[in-house]
């Protein structure tokens, strides 16, 4: 599969399928893998772009050089190097860093932006008190437990394991993964946004909790929110027919 160099980071993605473009973006237990349960279905009748950021799975850049704020340059880099000129993004977590940014700044590569358990790095006190806690937890928990609902291991221990061992992949990341800018967006840089946007939140999310997703909302102008019930952090996984429909319908009327 490709890469592309930019930003001193080789960046490894790969294109699935035909049709109309949907990115996926992956978060902080991830990388390309992570959406198994969404390319086969999407690729049916999109054309399907998964990536790993810098530094994630099979990208590769120094530590010194992991940096969220490169985060829409490097997947601009992506679709230039296809041929690209637009698609819709969808967004985990740590991937809202780089759907949203692209949409603010690059809104003529954006159809739709779907952010799904995420903040998108709007740079807002409650956003960034709750970097801190997830980091925190993710440190006493792990990433298997801390971005799942907390049953989800006792009723699928398989896919507990599979999450593990997905996120285990990333061999290179650096302890200390707040890099050299929080990157992300202000509220002020959403004057006059109009991408049709849908934000994504859940039951069990102790990391971005739907009150913060709601509140984070009110800074974009026009976005939609729907939380999805039983899952955490990571429906994509958890509750992957319910967050697939979601995403759906959302695409139907608007990549």
């Amino acid at each position: 599969m490709p890469t592309v160099s930019t930003n001193g980071a080789d960046i490894y993605y790969e294109v699935h399928g035909e049709g109309p473009v949907v990115a996926f973006a992956h978060g902080r237990g991830g990388n390309a893998a992570s959406w198994w349960q969404q390319v086969p279905k999407f690729a049916a009748s999109y054309k399907v772009v998964v990536f790993d950021h810098r530094i994630f799975g099979r990208s590769t850049c120094a530590p010194e050089d992991f940096d969220r704020s490169l985060f829409d340059s490097d997947f601009l880099a992506i679709l230039d190097a296809e041929e690209i000129e637009k698609c819709a993004i969808v967004c985990q977590s740590m991937g809202g860093w780089t759907g949203l940014k692209t949409a603010v700044f690059h809104p003529e590569r954006v159809s739709c932006l779907v952010l799904s358990n995420t903040p998108g790095g709007m740079q807002i006190p409650a956003v960034q008190d709750a970097l801190v806690k997830s980091r925190q937890r993710f440190a006493e928990q792990g990433v298997g437990r801390a971005a799942v609902a907390p049953d989800f291991p006792d009723r699928n221990p398989n896919g507990a394991y599979l999450y593990r061992q997905i996120g285990s992949l990333n061999i290179n990341l650096p302890e200390d993964l707040s890099g050299k800018s929080p990157g992300g967006v202000l509220p002020s840089d959403m004057d006059g946004y109009s991408v049709p946007t849908l934000m994504i939140t859940s039951e069990h999310d102790a990391l971005f909790t739907p009150d913060l997703v709601r509140e984070v909302s009110t800074y974009i102008p026009g976005s939609k929110v729907i939380e999805l019930p039983k899952a955490g952090h990571s429906p994509y996984f958890e509750t992957p027919e319910a967050f697939n429909e979601t995403i759906a319908t959302f695409l139907t009327k608007h990549a």
